[in-house]
């Protein structure tokens, strides 16, 4: 129940600061391209800080043998919401009631949706703020292989065809994943202690902004789009009900019949119960692809998983 009310806690922090940066953009108290800028920031400086300093810090021969398990069931877990994401987005592309929309790369936006939850943004913010630096070096271990799967496979189907002609190796030496293979060679060898005190602090610092940062991006994202046009596309709201409960609720069977630990069930559920990212809005803008799906998708869901997060934690994890 401690970790239920940290969890509460966590997603209510961080949806003030979705609404922060919300009311900022409303409001226009920021240029237009901040939303750009953030996200610039958060990839290339913020996140592979924290990759940097968690895997520097807990990476070690000893902490990669007991876990490698996390790996094998994160593996197990993604093959499973792949095969219900390509299943089901056909369904979720009929709908034509624009014919400027490319039904088939509709398609494509909820296959990555259904797959993918914001796992790495928010995901990481969460398990940071509930369970702390050694709970988080176990969640990045945990989301590698989603990691993997999203600057390939992911990115790849977001392009829009005949716009990119996008690598999906090449797409994988991103700052984010350069970042944990540094911080994971730094960690085997224990460089960390000796690297300057005030290398370390900048590092934390940076770190520490990461959650902020995410969400006001979030919220700034969606407030450049008309609210009442992104609540009125009907079937976001089933994309929602499935990425928030259906999804994680199987995924959580699935480990209990395993046999599973609490703990890797902890991570996974923080890993698929998150809320629809943004990269259903980034990469579509970057190449001129409908950008309308993804705002809305984002919205519903993160105002919903303020509170499904933690419900679903007391359900599958403290209930059950």
């Amino acid at each position: 129940m401690e970790i239920f009310s940290s969890t509460l806690n966590q997603m209510l922090v961080m949806f003030l600061f979705i609404l922060v940066g919300f009311i900022v953009k409303k409001m226009s108290l920021l240029p237009d391209n901040t939303g750009t800028v953030l996200s610039k920031l958060e990839n290339y400086v913020l996140v592979p800080a924290l990759v940097l300093d968690t895997f520097m810090s807990y990476c070690h021969v000893d902490s990669l043998v007991e876990n490698y398990n996390l790996i094998l069931y994160s593996l197990l877990l993604l093959v499973i919401a792949l095969i219900i994401a390509i299943t089901l987005s056909r369904y979720f592309a009929r709908e034509k009631n624009n014919s400027d929309i490319d039904e088939s790369y509709q398609r494509s936006i909820y296959n990555y949706a259904l797959t993918f939850g914001n796992f790495s943004f928010m995901g990481n913010a969460i398990v940071l703020g509930v369970l702390g630096d050694a709970g988080l070096f176990k969640y990045l271990l945990f989301t590698l292989p989603l990691n993997i799967a999203v600057y390939t496979w992911g990115i790849m189907i977001l392009v829009p065809k005949g716009k990119g002609g996008s690598n999906p190796l090449k797409n994988l030496f991103n700052p984010i994943f350069v970042a944990l293979v540094i911080g994971l060679i730094l960690g085997l060898v224990n460089a960390k202690s000796v690297i300057p005190t005030f290398v370390l602090t900048t590092i934390s610092n940076a770190k520490s902004c990461m959650g902020p940062i995410a969400m006001l991006l979030t919220g700034f994202v969606i407030g450049g789009y008309d609210i009442k046009s992104l609540l009125t596309k009907k079937r976001i709201y089933l994309a929602t009900t499935l990425r928030l409960f259906v999804i994680p609720a199987l995924m959580m069977l699935i480990l209990r019949a395993l046999g599973a630990t609490d703990e890797i069930m902890t991570l996974a559920l923080f890993a698929f119960a998150t809320p629809l990212g943004l990269n259903t809005i980034v990469f579509p803008a970057a190449y001129g692809g409908d950008t309308k799906t993804g705002a809305s998708m984002a919205m519903i869901s993160h105002s919903v998983s303020v509170i499904s997060i933690p419900i679903m934690y007391l359900l599958f994890i403290v209930l059950l």
